[in-house]
């Protein structure tokens, strides 16, 4: 008897999107990617979970996070630069260096930052300082390092941005959260860790710390967390491949129409993201067809 193929349904998300409200701070970078938007379709699942420990695999600008506020939290990711942020913001960050929205202030600031990398000094607060700036004003936000592991972003040309010198707000939140820097797989997961996973999304661009994320790193992720005996959502850009892959691997999916926050192109029409659960309740429910060809969210 011939398989039937699921259908994947797409849900426009925007009309919820205003309706969770949280108790935490705002993301302290713009990040490209950011899952903020997403709340209101893990809200619930991260409620019954209870006293879960969080785990972030990929955690980027913590927008999830900071929007379910866990008791208690692993957050990694690849990028040491990122993670080197957030341990400085967690000590309770005060920038004192000068910032501004100047074309040549951004690139004598991106140099210092080169430079400290290239000298082994990229867990100072200085280049904890460099990266924010350099986030706030760099081109849409991006994280991109080239070859050789140096920040080549270039200058944003915003008209206005309005920089934050004092994170003090954070100190007592992220106090609670433990941060690594390991291979996705290396992380210590206990059977009822609540995993909330993000990785780069299957596009050109993947190269956001030195070494890339391709399609073997797609299906290892895939496949480490469909091995967890708790609660996962996998989160990814609805390319045909990662559907496949994900159905394949025994994910319930959930199709949903993303806003777009970042865009190389100026594309801001909804791009298509799906949601991967395992072992949460069957109240989503894999819907039929295949999802069509999305638009790359942005590129290198």
């Amino acid at each position: 008897m011939r398989r039937q193929t699921p259908r994947l349904e797409a849900v426009t998300s925007a009309a919820k999107d205003e309706a969770v409200e949280t108790s935490g701070p705002p993301p302290p970078l713009k990040w490209a990617g950011g899952k903020r938007w997403q709340l209101p379709h893990l809200i619930d699942f991260w409620r019954q979970a209870k006293n879960a420990r969080l785990v972030e695999p990929f955690c980027g600008g913590l927008a999830v996070t900071l929007g379910l506020m866990p008791d208690r939290a692993v957050l990694n990711d690849i990028n040491p630069h990122l993670i080197n942020f957030y341990k400085w913001l967690r000590k309770g960050l005060v920038i004192t260096m000068p910032m501004s929205n100047k074309e040549a202030r951004y690139y004598t600031h991106r140099h210092k930052f080169n430079d400290l990398l290239a000298a082994g000094k990229d867990d100072t607060v200085e280049a904890a300082s460099l990266f924010y700036y350099l986030n706030r004003t760099g081109y849409n936000g991006l994280c991109r390092f080239n070859s050789s592991g140096r920040f080549n972003v270039p200058f944003g040309q915003y008209t206005k941005i309005n920089y934050r010198k004092d994170f003090l707000e954070y100190k007592s939140v992220l106090a609670k959260w433990g941060f690594t820097n390991i291979y996705f797989d290396q992380i210590k997961l206990e059977g009822d860790d609540f995993v909330y996973a993000d990785p780069p999304y299957d596009v050109e661009f993947t190269r956001y710390s030195k070494g890339g994320f391709g399609w073997d790193e797609q299906v290892q992720t895939a496949t480490w967390l469909s091995k967890h005996g708790g609660p996962v959502i996998l989160s990814n850009q609805a390319t045909k491949r990662i559907v496949d892959l994900y159905r394949e691997l025994g994910y319930t999916l959930k199709l949903l129409n993303a806003p777009r926050r970042i865009s190389c192109t100026g594309d801001r029409s909804p791009a298509r993201e799906v949601l991967a659960f395992r072992n949460l309740p069957s109240s989503v429910c894999v819907l039929t067809g295949t999802p069509t060809k999305p638009v790359p969210r942005f590129s290198g």
